[in-house]
C-alpha cells in the first residue's frame, strides 16, 4: 500500500471524519466506574466503545475509509484482513454502502467473530479464513488486491482510518467535563492510538496518554525502543485484537511523537480484569477492550487524585474462552500451580498426599497419572489452586519432606506445555 512517509492527522480531518461516521457510529458513553475510582482513589472513566453496534470502535475508521472511496474503487470492490473487530466494521460498512468486500481473518480467529462478521455483511461479503495471524490473512488480501484491482482497506495504517478512530478522541473530549491527566488507550497496530492522541495533543496537550499493549505482542514499544518500526518474530496470539508483528509505518510515526508513554501487560492480568467487568460490573470486554483497565494497577500511585481516562475498545469475547481465562487469571495470580508428583513406593501413597500433603483449603483441579500403570506408585500430574499465593512455599516443604515432589511445572514451559 503506498502512503506518505510522513502522516500526521489534521484536526480538521477528524472533525469531518466525526460528520461521516455519525449515521454508524453511536456516541458511546464515557461514565464514571463507581468501583474503579474507588480502588484506585482518582476519578475514572470509561470510554464505552464496546456498546458500538458492531462492539468495538473499529467501525468508525472502517466506514469513513470506505465511503470516502471513489465510484470506480466501489464498484472494483475492497479487500481487507482483520483479526475480527476491523473485519466486523467492514462488513456492515459494505452492506450499508452496497460494496462487495472480500475478509481475510486468521484461521484461529473465534467462531463467534465469524458468525458476527457474516451477519454483518450478508450477501455484501465473502470470508476467507488463512493463516495463523492477522499478518498471514494481510499477504493473502494483498494478494487478491492485486491480481483483482481492488481497494485494501487497511486495519489501521491508513489516513481515514486513523482520521475515523480519532473521532473517540473527540468524544471524550466533549464528554470531560474538564480535561484529563490520564487517557489509557489500547494499541494493536496503532490506529486508535494514532488517532486519538493527536487530537488530545491538539486540544487538551497536559493530558498523558499512554498506550497499553500485551506482554506478549509489544510491537509498539519495541519499535519506538528501536527508534524504528520493528516486527518482531513471535507473538502471543491470546490478546488476538492487538497482538500484530509489526504496527503501522504512518501510526508508528504518529505515536512515537504524541504518545507520553508506551507499556505492556501480562496476558493473566488481562483475564482477571475479564473476570472482574462481568462479575462486578456485569460489562462484557474481550482481551484487547480490557487493556486500559488491565493497566491501572501499575500507575496507581500516580493516578491518586487524578482524572483518568479509559478506552474501552471492544467486547467481542467469545465465552467459549472462558476455561482459558480462568486459568490464565489463576496463575497470574499466583493461585493455580502444577506439580510432576512423585507418589512414594509405599501404599495408600494418595491417601496420604490429600490428607496430609494438601491444605485445607487447598483444592486438586487437575490429576493425570504419566503413566497408566502402576497407579499406586507411578509419577502424576497434580494441579492445586491454592486460597493464598502464601501457601504455596509450605505446600512444596510438605512434599518435598515426604519425598512427593518431583518438579515444579509453571516455571518451566516446555514441560508444562507438552503435559498439561
Amino acid at each position: 500500500m503506498n502512503t506518505k512517509a510522513v502522516y500526521f492527522p489534521n484536526l480538521e480531518a477528524v472533525k469531518q471524519a466525526a460528520v461521516n461516521v455519525q449515521e454508524v457510529a453511536a456516541k458511546t458513553a464515557f461514565d464514571k466506574s463507581l468501583r474503579l475510582s474507588r480502588m484506585y482513589d482518582a476519578d475514572v472513566f470509561l470510554k464505552r466503545e464496546d456498546l458500538q453496534i458492531v462492539r468495538s470502535y473499529k467501525i468508525r475508521g472502517a466506514y469513513n475509509k470506505i465511503q470516502s472511496l471513489s465510484d470506480t474503487e466501489k464498484a472494483h470492490g475492497i479487500v481487507c484482513a482483520s483479526a475480527g473487530n476491523h473485519a466486523q466494521g467492514v462488513a456492515f460498512s459494505c452492506k450499508k454502502l452496497g460494496i462487495m468486500g472480500t475478509i481475510f481473518m486468521p484461521s484461529p480467529t473465534p467462531k463467534q467473530k465469524v458468525e458476527q462478521v457474516a451477519m454483518f455483511g450478508e450477501n455484501y461479503v465473502e470470508i476467507v479464513l488463512t493463516g495463523d495471524t492477522y499478518d498471514d490473512s494481510y499477504k493473502a488480501a494483498i494478494k487478491q488486491c492485486n491480481e483483482q484491482k481492488k481497494t485494501f482497506v487497511h486495519p489501521f495504517d491508513d489516513e481515514k482510518v486513523i482520521e475515523g478512530q480519532g473521532t473517540v478522541g473527540l468524544e471524550i473530549i466533549e464528554q470531560s467535563e474538564e480535561p484529563l491527566d490520564y487517557l489509557f488507550v489500547p494499541v494493536g497496530g496503532g490506529g486508535l492510538s494514532a488517532g486519538v492522541s493527536t487530537v488530545f495533543k491538539t486540544l487538551s496537550p497536559n493530558t498523558k496518554v499512554i498506550g497499553v499493549e500485551p506482554l506478549g505482542a509489544p510491537s509498539m514499544l519495541t519499535s519506538i525502543q528501536n527508534k524504528e518500526n520493528t516486527e518482531l518474530d513471535t507473538v502471543d496470539k491470546f490478546v488476538d485484537g492487538a497482538s500484530v508483528k509489526r504496527v503501522g509505518d504512518l501510526t508508528f510515526a504518529i505515536c512515537k511523537e504524541n504518545l507520553y508513554k508506551m507499556v505492556t501487560v501480562p496476558e493473566g492480568k488481562v483475564c482477571q480484569i475479564i473476570l472482574d467487568m462481568y462479575n462486578k460490573d456485569a460489562v462484557v470486554v474481550e482481551p484487547a477492550g480490557a487493556l486500559s483497565i488491565a493497566v491501572l494497577d501499575f500507575f496507581k500511585d500516580e493516578l491518586k487524585g487524578k482524572r483518568v481516562g479509559c478506552v474501552v475498545s471492544g467486547s467481542n469475547n467469545d465465552i467459549t474462552r472462558t476455561p482459558e481465562i480462568k486459568e490464565k487469571a489463576l496463575l497470574y495470580a499466583n493461585l493455580k500451580h502444577y506439580f510432576l508428583v512423585s507418589f512414594p513406593q509405599r501404599a495408600g501413597a494418595l491417601k496420604e498426599f490429600v490428607a496430609e500433603i494438601l491444605g485445607p483449603e487447598d483444592d486438586i483441579t487437575y490429576f493425570e497419572y504419566s503413566k497408566k500403570t502402576n497407579r499406586e506408585n507411578g509419577p502424576a500430574v497434580v494441579g492445586i489452586e491454592l486460597k493464598s499465593s502464601d501457601d504455596l512455599e509450605p505446600l512444596i516443604e510438605r512434599m518435598k519432606k515426604r519425598k512427593f515432589y518431583g518438579d515444579y511445572l509453571n516455571t518451566n514451559p516446555d514441560l508444562f506445555q507438552f503435559l498439561i
